[in-house]
């Protein structure tokens, strides 16, 4: 103001005028004054609205998540309370994301697995946040299923070689679907439930009950044609001729 005031003396502006200016002045600071207080008024309202969601929004998050209820800094300003809150926000939505991410991951993983074990899938909700216990129980049952499969894996195989085997040794076509499957179907594509490991067990068996059975009778042959030579006295050389 002094500064203003020595610029009118200078002009040369009545006393009269230069109060008339001087009440101006101070109401344009004023005013200047007023629009600068309702700014910050407006960031404080916007900061505690900000505070206020973000308290809901954690709120929320920490249920979904199945954490501790967030307690923030009461004693900080309410700009680092803000600053703090919704920084928190962010690193739960990014948990959050990374969990469902993951479920998403392990149920495509389980999906293939039940495929090939014919199995059903393992039971969870797909629509809420899975709990750091649920994801490191999908991951054991779903360490379990890849074990399982490769057993029955390696049976399978073990299993179709010997089939295999025994069917050109029996000289024996295989006549149904499943010994078909067997066969004759990719090894990736067999179902390895345990309906069929089971169903291909007995197969196996079956071949090598008819394999021992064929022996059996073989051998029974062999010793009434033994004896048969015996009580018709065929030389030695004719039999090792006729063997």
């Amino acid at each position: 103001m002094a500064a203003l005031r020595d610029i009118w003396e200078e002009i040369g502006i009545p006393e009269e005028q230069r109060l008339e200016r001087t009440d101006v002045v101070k109401k344009h600071i004023k005013s200047l004054l007023d629009m600068m207080v309702a700014e910050e008024e407006s960031l404080k309202e916007r900061l505690l609205k900000s505070i206020a969601l973000c308290r809901k929004e954690l709120d929320t998050l920490c249920r979904e998540l199945q954490l501790d209820p967030f307690q923030a800094e009461e004693e900080s300003t309410i700009l680092q309370m803000e600053k703090n809150l919704r920084t928190r926000v962010e690193v739960m939505l990014k948990q959050k994301r990374d969990r469902k991410q993951e479920l998403k991951t392990l149920q495509e993983q389980d999906r293939d697995l039940c495929d090939i074990l014919c199995t059903t899938p393992f039971c969870i909700d797909s629509n809420a946040v899975p709990s750091l216990e649920d994801l490191d129980r999908y991951r054991r049952h779903l360490a379990s299923l890849t074990a399982k499969k490769e057993q029955r894996r390696e049976e399978f195989v073990s299993s179709k070689r010997q089939i295999i085997l025994l069917m050109e040794e029996l000289d024996h076509t295989p006549d149904t679907s499943f010994e078909q499957d067997v066969v004759c179907e990719d090894e990736e594509a067999f179902c390895l439930s345990e309906d069929n490991i089971a169903a291909l067990h007995n197969l196996l068996q079956q071949l090598e009950a008819r394999r021992s059975l064929n022996e059996a009778v073989c051998a029974e042959l062999r010793s009434r044609i033994v004896a048969l030579w015996e009580r018709l006295q065929i030389p030695g050389e004719e039999r090792e001729s006729s063997a």
